[in-house]
């Protein structure tokens, strides 16, 4: 049974992230997924097939190699005896979760504009957000970086946890390559309108449940370590769908209303204006003690999701 260690698997996991965070030294299984799909892409492409069906394919093929590929590392580490597979699982796991990097990247954000000013911080949260940078004033890149550990935390935290509960490791690593594979060839530009499109759609379908998940998860954070959880629950069901995409407005509108600021609002990408609907009309304007809250509460939900996650395993194994 996947379960069998899980739970140690989970406990070790979590630890390690938040020991090490991102480490630029390390090699990493994202990384190995980003040139996978480098090294494919022009292969797929050169098929006679329609865009749209060789990007479904690679995209199939990638996710479930993937899945395949580590669950036969966790089989044969368990073979060899139950502890290695714990602490594989327990790697895997660390490579799948983002809370700590999260949490450091948008402090960085803050610090960038408390010791050396609004270009600084620009600098910074350029390396966290898509969004051009260079026209942001201190409110703007405070904004970008709020708003980013909002919506990360369902792809950095919850997603992988929700997917580890069901498959174990393996399936958190096969989420991952979904992730990735959005992040790199699901843009709506002319390149990968088609060869894109499934990737995007699987995305937006592996991260259904999560996002919606994550409203409640924040709202008991935001009650237990001074947040607004009503209007976190308020702002959530009144805003969360007005967003673009189908899943980020739910932990962003979540988080708008636990710190009582409001988000989205008209962003820069590539030269053109994009208009986003504002998120918590009404609220107050965030500033760069709001990068500090917002990790905070980053923090506080994930932690949660750790423990549902763990009881949730244990459950399952007293029943077997």
């Amino acid at each position: 049974m996947y379960t069998d260690g899980l739970v140690l698997a989970l406990i070790f996991g979590v630890l390690l992230d938040m020991l090490l965070g991102d480490p630029r030294w390390m090699p990493h299984p994202i990384r190995w997924m980003g040139k996978a799909i480098e090294h494919l892409e022009p292969r797929f492409r050169a098929m006679q097939l329609t865009p749209q069906v060789a990007g479904g394919l690679m995209a199939g093929a990638l996710v479930m190699a993937v899945w395949l590929i580590s669950l036969l590392i966790v089989v044969l580490a368990d073979a060899i005896h139950p502890l290695i597979g714990i602490l594989v699982q327990a790697a895997m796991i660390f490579t799948c979760i983002s809370a700590r990097g999260l949490a450091d990247a948008a402090r960085q954000v803050g610090k960038a504009l408390a010791g050396s000013g609004l270009a600084a911080g620009r600098r910074a949260v350029a390396m966290i957000v898509g969004r051009e940078v260079d026209q942001l004033d201190e409110t703007g890149v405070t904004r970008a970086a709020v708003e980013t550990v909002a919506e990360n935390l369902v792809d950095g935290v919850i997603s992988p946890i929700f997917f580890v509960v069901i498959g174990g490791a393996p399936l958190a690593m096969a989420y991952k390559m979904v992730n990735t594979l959005d992040s790199m060839i699901g843009y709506k530009n002319e390149k990968y309108l088609y060869f894109g499109r499934f990737a995007a759609r699987l995305d937006d379908l592996v991260n259904f449940i999560p996002a919606r998940l994550s409203v409640p998860l924040i709202a008991l954070a935001a009650s237990l370590f001074g947040g607004n959880w009503r209007s976190a629950l308020t702002v959530a069901r009144q805003d969360a769908r007005a967003h673009a995409s189908p899943n980020a407005g739910y932990p962003e509108a979540a988080f708008a209303g636990a710190l009582g600021v409001w988000m989205g609002g008209p962003n820069r990408y590539h030269g053109r204006v994009v208009e986003k609907p504002v998120i918590g009309q009404g609220l107050g304007d965030v500033g760069p003690a709001h990068i500090q809250k917002a990790c905070r509460l980053m923090l506080s939900t994930s932690f949660l999701s750790y423990t549902i996650a763990a009881l949730i395993i244990l459950a399952i194994q007293s029943m077997g």
